[in-house]
Parts: structure tokens; C-alpha cells; sequence
């Protein structure tokens, strides 16, 4: 399902103005990211093939009562070869959401060196960040407490900022209450921002 356009980066002119929060959605090859994205898209487990270059869908969360929010969610192939590309998708973005297989611990190390790479462009400093520990419903699946001590979230730069969700792809446990999470942390970042620039 993935497209092949892999330069085709995200600009702001893509995005409705005030109309939808632009998410990146990035992490290592097969950690599950499109199926996350599909599972939120369709309400259904929906088993992929690995991204070639992106997928994007806009996906609405509801908050409550009536109101809801839209997130334009950029999905990013995760092979080791994409990964530079990353950081064209990542830039002014609103938030970022790194997904990890929580049962392959041998590779957790791996995805901290690019997660804590990633946090560290200058374009991306202090933007949210959301880890997925996916794949809940294996045997064997590391939880969220484990999964955010092994890839020493609390170090980042964004660390206030910051939310280790457990999740499953396969039966959505967990993406309710995470991307609820790092639509807080999203205003709150813009609430920041805003009165840092009255204060000038």
C-alpha cells in the first residue's frame, strides 16, 4: 500500500488551515505503522505490505460528547534506507508518533539511536512525541514502562512532552487514550509557543 513518490514531502500548503493537526507517524521497518494507520482509518485490523515511501490518511479521533479532532497522518517506510528521508516529513509538523515492535526487544536499542536522532533535529525540537509500544496482543510484548526505559525517553529533548502508550494494531487496544495524549500535548506546545511570542 505504499506509495513510491518518496519525495514527495509534506508542506504546509497540504494542510486546510486550522483544519487538521499534521502527524508524523515514523519507526523502524515492521514495527507496524500502517497497520496502526489503517486500524485507526478503518476501525479494522488490516494486514500491509512494507511502505515503499508513504502513506497519508486523515483520520478523525473523537474527544467526547460531539467534539472531535482531525490529525493529517503521514505514515513513512521505516527501512534503513528511508530513514534520512525522515526528517523531510518531520519538519513544522505537530507532533510525532514513534512506533515500536514491543516484542522484539533485540532491536530496541536500534530504535532508540533513530528516535533519539530524530528528536534532535533542529526542526523538531520540543515538538510532542508519542511512542506506540505495539503489538500488545503477542506473547512475550514488552510494556510500556519497559519499552520507555529501554529507549530512555526521559532523555529527550522534548522529554515533558513525551507518552509511552501500550497499543495493538490488531484490536486498537491503547490508540484511543494515546492519540487523546498527544493531542494535549500538542495545544500545549501551541499554548507555549503563543505566549512566548506575546512576551517578545
Amino acid at each position: 500500500m505504499g506509495n513510491h513518490l518518496t519525495d514527495m514531502a509534506p508542506t504546509a500548503s497540504f494542510l486546510p488551515h486550522f483544519q487538521a493537526l499534521h502527524v508524523v507517524v515514523i519507526g523502524l521497518d515492521s514495527a507496524g505503522k500502517t497497520s496502526l494507520l489503517y486500524r485507526l482509518k478503518f476501525k479494522e485490523f488490516v494486514q500491509s505490505v512494507p511502505t515503499k515511501g508513504f502513506n497519508t490518511e486523515k483520520i478523525r479521533v473523537p474527544l467526547g460528547g460531539s467534539r472531535s479532532i482531525t490529525f493529517q497522518v503521514w505514515d513513512v517506510g521505516g527501512q534503513e534506507k528511508l530513514r534520512p528521508l525522515w526528517r523531510s516529513y518531520t519538519r513544522r509538523t505537530d507532533g510525532l508518533v514513534f512506533v515500536v515492535d514491543a516484542t522484539e526487544a533485540e532491536r530496541l536499542e536500534e530504535a532508540k539511536v533513530e528516535l533519539h536522532r530524530i528528536s534532535r533535529a533542529s526542526d523538531n525540537q520540543g515538538v510532542p512525541v508519542l511512542v506506540l509500544a505495539n503489538k500488545q496482543d503477542q506473547p512475550g510484548a514488552l510494556s510500556a514502562a519497559e519499552v520507555e526505559k529501554r529507549l530512555a525517553v526521559g532523555e529527550l529533548a522534548a522529554a515533558p512532552l513525551t507518552h509511552v502508550q501500550g497499543c495493538s494494531a490488531v484490536d486498537g487496544l491503547g490508540l484511543q487514550p494515546g492519540l487523546e495524549r498527544l493531542y494535549g500535548m500538542i495545544l500545549k506546545r501551541k499554548k507555549t509557543v503563543r505566549t512566548g511570542k506575546k512576551r517578545r
